[in-house]
């Protein structure tokens, strides 16, 4: 029997140690795929800057479709097209992060990238790059000018300037474009001046005298006064002050240069005297120039390059705006498909399933505040106060004073697009729209040979009928947008002001401010049918009209779609018949786009043409996904790292070389032809495809289909961000994968996949839940193996036998895989991937950081999710949806709910671990000399502290007195309250406690029999612990055990005959009940006393018992929960209900009562602040302003 239970422990090891050797495997070979890939080569400030001279031609290489017949001799041309083509999408990027708040004005003008220009010789680059380069250079020449040294001439100036290409660029520019905007101001004869001026240079750069004939020290100053010119330029034409300073101004700069720059003044001064007077010199400017935006433009250009310090470095100071100019960037130099014209690439919908989430934030959802006294409003100009500074520019508020109805719809949106709503979904995608209509537009300027030239010259292109309709007309045959809305209908009708009506008419607004957006809705209708009332079912597409929605199409459906499968799935299906094209992007209500990704979609589309690996062509296109949610709090800052590495790493390894990636939901591009033939995108039955998008994986490979994966686009996802909507998450995870596991589609892909194949598709799916199964069961095994060796009294036995050294193997194993199963697990990867993207250095600095910050506490509790609900799918079934909801505040969750939620998943496990611990301590002394064994103990206590706390240290204000007292009151007045039709499980514990035993109603008597057989273990502890008793006296006789149970019962028929004096008694004969009690309250003093005088029963005993006893009460509890029809037809079921009140009771204050120790101590509270929101924190956010309610914010207007 020994060597049988040490050959089950080796197999539970070996099932997790594949899971590691896989984890292991794919963060290397993941990592140097990455790697090869050009991943991370841009992913700094300074990274870009140093790389950025290349970026315009990586973009012209991949997202400018290649001329066919282009000659060699238009080369140039053809360059300075391609120069214009990347100026216009560079800036669009950048004037839409602009709009999106991300930069400020200063930030944006420093970033955008001219238009080719003829009036300048080199490329213009954005200032950003050029950030104090002439300063630089000034200082450069002056101190040439100053040094008499030899060898300080031309050559060693234009040497040392034209070693930095930005400089030299910035200096030909500077001169240029200063040569013309002061050509632009004169008249005809003081333009001579500037021309000979000009000459006099070139002459003396060509024959390498320009150190001597021009006064280098002077430069300086003619800076300065350049500087003024500039100032006064870009203000107000109107003040003719300002116009005759502009002249003073102007006639000093002249001097300078002719009386203190140049050596041979007196020659030009001689010219223009014969020509005009001195003293009407510079006198007649045009300043009408200032309404020309052109040469505004280089008014403003010029005054950056001379004017911007090293601080231009740091630009963008956003956090994302930076990590989005760094990877689009980057991705310009990754593998990807030329990018075909509009009119020859593949047209695409995009399918967004929606329900009644948030669709946009009112004014006065903005301001209601929560019970801390945060406003929604108030919360996110905390969160982003860079970006609410940017928004107040953008209105030119900047001391938010206005009130006016323009300002507080902008609000709103500001707001909306910040929280996981459908409108900054619907405004993401509609950027493949904008994406397509310029790139549409540059393809028909580019067919008739016109360069794109200046942007405002673009835009008086697009007004033009011809060009603009046409590039309209393409992009509607190429792009779709459909917003799958189920109860549309229902909302439509809806009452006035209420919650469904606003979300119909922002669902309306949507449509008429994107007139391209369609939305499907079913709807449902009386109609008589053969003479009867029948209602009837339509799948409807509707668009938005002048001011109300029109209907478009509108299909007969033979039934109501969700009564045969699931929501969500469902949803789609009725509504891919209204889309359009070759490609389908499967989009979630939670996502986000950018206009730069959409640049790419070309890109992408062209991979469903190539063969990757194989003759097949792909049929699923996997995407990356950028978690936006992950500065909130510390918890969305895990979940963030932990899905980053799920969509980069894990599916780069699945795709290839493995080709066990499937789909995996939101942003992956289906090849719509070969999917609609063949069972659609979601399989939509009830229960077993609650993961509808895996099953579509499934089903894609079962026919024949391939699916690949691409990281050089991005689409952008919202997460959970407390603790309570990570765990439902994760609980609806586990359950899909409990049901997959259950399911046909895996057995027939196992069976027809080859081995490598095979064993790859199980480490990649349900073997990561299987194997978490595995390791928690290892440690139930592991212990209460333990346990009978202690209580049985074998363990001198086993010490003395030589082959209790084979265990010792099992027991490292065992203290090693804890190590890396309770929550560690994920991290490798994690490590390798931000290492790869971000830097190790950064990568080590953040695995720091979310250790100090408790992530091993995180994750640990996590894995005990995914066991519990993944455990319970596979005894019992009945997975279903689970409601995370996507809100913005980060809220403190009452004791009552952490207890409703994780009660069975978390605190009855825990708790049964640590009665395991405590016994071993109290029974096992032999083993504390073990040093292995203290390691594997502290092990287990940490998952049992975990699984224990683990909601409290991450639950906001968790410790704070005043709540921890709320939190106590609340929840026993939930326990306190009975249950009934109708009662919440929010409201009532005995209704709560009926619904935790759904699964249990619709099991089969498989299930049933199984958990009768699991809740046995229970009685181990009163069968080990009543032979250990003093009062037992060292007895082995199984009266003992026998007078244990008499003992049990009697404590049960107290509990019994309480429980029946309380309902018969406790209203109309209250005195006595009051005897009843006392009765049975002198009776047992008088029982104990006999046992403590005539028995020798100890204090010890009573401790032991109770630690014999409970288990096999709770025991009691789990079998009547699996025998509940049986017990009702007896009458015994309010009794078990009452033992279980009174458990739940003991299990409460037990794990409230570290809670309500920690609440005394104020700084506990604070340091749990600083450890959720230290992310917030380092950014220098106010949260302890938030938690405390905002005290100090103004009353909204």
């Amino acid at each position: 029997m020994g060597s049988n239970f040490v050959g089950f422990e080796l197999v539970q090891v070996y099932f997790m140690d594949t899971q590691i050797w896989y984890s292991i495997f794919y963060t290397i070979c993941g990592g140097i795929r990455g790697a090869l890939s050009h991943l991370g080569e841009i992913r700094t400030l300074g990274m870009l800057r140093s790389r950025f001279e290349f970026v315009p031609g990586a973009f012209n290489d991949f997202l400018i479709p290649p001329l066919k017949g282009s000659s060699s001799s238009s080369d140039r041309m053809q360059q300075q097209k391609n120069i214009s083509k990347f100026s216009q999408m560079w800036n669009e990027f950048i004037i839409s992060m602009r709009s999106e708040d991300l930069i400020n004005d200063r930030e944006r003008d420093l970033l955008l990238v001219p238009y080719s220009s003829e009036d300048v010789s080199v490329f213009q680059w954005p200032p950003f790059l050029l950030a104090s380069k002439i300063p630089i250079a000034l200082d450069m020449a002056k101190d040439i000018g100053k040094s008499g040294s030899k060898g300080k001439n031309d050559t060693y100036l234009f040497r040392k300037i034209k070693n930095d290409p930005y400089m030299s660029s910035a200096v030909v520019e500077c001169y240029e474009t200063l040569r013309d905007i002061i050509y632009g101001l004169l008249n005809e004869g003081d333009r001579m001046i500037i021309r000979q001026i000009s000459q006099e240079v070139d002459v003396s750069i060509s024959k390498g005298t320009l150190v001597v004939d021009f006064q280098m020290s002077e430069l300086p100053t003619l800076s300065n006064s350049l500087e003024k010119l500039l100032n006064l330029l870009k203000g107000d034409s109107k003040e003719r002050d300002r116009n005759a300073a502009i002249v003073n101004v102007l006639q000093d700069i002249m001097e300078i240069i002719t009386q203190d720059i140049m050596t041979k003044k007196s020659r030009i001064l001689e010219r223009s005297h014969s020509l005009q007077r001195p003293e009407e010199m510079f006198q007649r400017l045009d300043l009408d120039l200032k309404h020309n935006r052109s040469w505004m433009d280089k008014v403003v250009r010029l005054h950056l390059l001379l004017t911007v310090k090293e601080s231009a470095i740091n630009v963008p100071m956003n956090l994302e705006a930076r990590r989005r100019i760094t990877f689009f960037t980057n991705s310009l130099f990754m593998k990807m498909p030329l990018a075909p014209k509009v009119r020859d690439m593949l047209s695409f919908s995009v399918l967004t399933p929606y329900f009644k989430e948030e669709v946009h934030y009112s004014w006065d959802e903005l301001h209601r505040e929560n019970e801390d006294g945060i406003s929604t409003l108030f919360y996110l100009q905390k969160i982003y106060p860079d970006e609410w500074s940017n928004f107040l520019e953008r209105m030119n508020d900047p001391q938010n004073k206005r009130v006016d109805q323009e300002f507080k719809g902008a609000v709103c949106e500001w707001v909306s697009y910040r929280g996981q709503t459908l409108s900054r979904t619907v405004r993401g995608m509609m950027y493949y729209r904008q994406a397509l209509e310029i790139q549409c537009l540059q393809d028909i300027v580019d067919e008739r040979g016109v360069s794109v030239g200046d942007r405002r010259a673009h835009s008086n292109l697009w007004d033009q009928d011809n060009e603009y309709s046409l590039a309209q007309a393409v992009t509607d045959m190429k792009f779709t947008y459909v917003v799958s809305c189920q109860i549309f209908g229902v909302m439509k009708n809806s009452p006035k002001d209420s919650k469904e009506k606003n979300c119909y008419q922002n669902i309306l607004n949507l449509m008429l401010m994107y007139p391209s957006l369609r939305v499907a809705y079913i709807d449902e209708r009386e109609e008589m049918v053969n003479g009867n009332s029948e209602k009837v079912y339509y799948s409807v597409l509707v668009k938005g009209g002048d001011k109300y929605d029109e209907e478009i199409y509108r299909i007969k459906l033979p039934g109501r779609p969700i009564d045969i499968g699931e929501g969500k799935p469902e949803n789609q299906n009725h509504a891919i018949i209204f889309t359009r094209g070759e490609a389908l992007q499967a989009i979630d209500m939670n996502q986000d786009n950018y206009l730069e990704e959409a640049f790419k979609m070309r890109n992408v589309l062209a991979e469903f043409r190539e063969s990757h690996h194989g003759a097949r062509k792909p049929t699923i296109l996997g995407l990356r996904e950028h978690i936006f949610t992950g500065s909130v709090s510390s918890l969305a800052w895990f979940m963030s790292n932990q899905e980053t590495s799920f969509v980069t790493i894990a599916q780069r390894m699945m795709a290839n070389p493995l080709r066990v990636r499937f789909h995996y939901g939101h942003p992956d591009i289906f090849d719509r032809l070969f999917h609609i033939t063949r069972g659609g995108i979601s399989k939509a039955s009830k229960v077993i495809n609650l993961s509808e998008d895996i099953f579509s994986g499934f089903n894609t490979t079962l026919r024949g289909g391939k699916v690949t994966h691409h990281e050089y686009i991005q689409v952008g996802k919202g997460r959970d961000v407390g603790m309570n909507q990570i765990s439902q998450f994760e609980a609806k995870v586990a359950n899909g994968n409990g049901e997959q596991t259950l399911s046909r589609d895996v057995y027939r892909l196992g069976r027809r996949f080859d081995f490598y194949r095979m064993l790859s598709f199980y480490v990649t799916t349900i073997g990561f839940y299987f194997s978490s199964l595995v390791t928690v069961f290892t440690v139930y095994v592991f212990l209460y193996g333990r346990l009978y060796l202690v209580l049985s009294g074998l363990e001198k036995a086993i010490l003395e036998d030589p082959s209790v050294h084979q265990s010792k193997s099992i027991e490292a194993a065992l203290a090693t895989q804890s190590v890396f199963q309770l929550g560690l697990l994920l991290v490798l990867p994690m490590v390798m991937e931000l290492g790869l993207e971000r830097g190790f250095r950064t990568a080590v600095v953040d695995f720091i950081l979310m250790q100090l910050q408790l992530a091993s506490v995180f994750f640990t509790f996590q894995l005990g999710s995914k066991v519990h609900y993944y455990g319970r799918t596979i005894l019992h079934g009945g997975a279903k949806y689970r409601a995370t909801g996507r809100g913005f505040v980060v809220f403190h969750a009452k004791f009552s709910d952490n207890y409703r939620l994780y009660s069975r998943s978390h605190f009855v496990k825990g708790l049964e671990l640590m009665i395991l611990l405590i016994v071993y301590e109290v029974y096992g002394s032999t083993y504390r000399s073990s040093n292995l064994y203290l390691f594997v103990t502290f092990s287990i206590w940490f998952l049992v502290a975990s699984w224990l706390f683990g909601p409290f240290v991450f639950n906001p204000s968790g410790f704070e007195w005043q709540k921890t007292v709320d939190d106590w009151t609340d929840w026993k007045k939930w326990m306190g309250n009975r249950g009934g039709i109708g009662i919440q499980a929010e409201r009532s514990w005995e209704s709560w406690w009926n619904s935790e035993q759904d699964h249990l109603r619709h099991t089969d008597i498989r299930g049933q029999v199984l958990e009768i057989i699991l809740a046995l273990r229970f009685l181990i502890y009163q069968y080990g612990i009543v032979y250990h008793l003093s009062i037992a006296h060292k007895s082995k006789n199984i009266l003992v055990y026998g007078l244990s149970w008499l003992v049990m019962a009697t404590l049960l028929l107290v509990l019994k005959m309480v429980s029946m004096g309380r309902r018969k008694f406790g209203t109309d004969f209250q005195l006595m009940f009051r005897i009843l009690k006392g009765l049975l309250f002198l009776g047992f003093l008088s029982v104990m006393t006999v046992l403590f005088v005539v028995c020798s029963l100890t204090i010890s005993d009573v401790f032991a018992s109770i630690l014999g006893f409970m288990p096999t009460g709770w025991a009691f509890i789990l079998v009547g929960q699996a025998s509940r029809p049986l017990l009702k037809h007896i009458g015994f079921w309010d009794s078990i209900q009452e033992l279980a009140r009174a458990y739940e009771y003991v299990m409460g204050i037990i794990i409230f009562l570290p809670i309500a120790i920690l609440s005394w101590f104020s700084f506990v509270s604070e340091f749990q602040t600083r450890l959720l929101f230290n992310q917030a924190f380092s950014r220098g956010l106010q949260i302890s302003m938030i938690l405390a309610g905002g005290k100090e914010k103004k009353p909204p207007s």
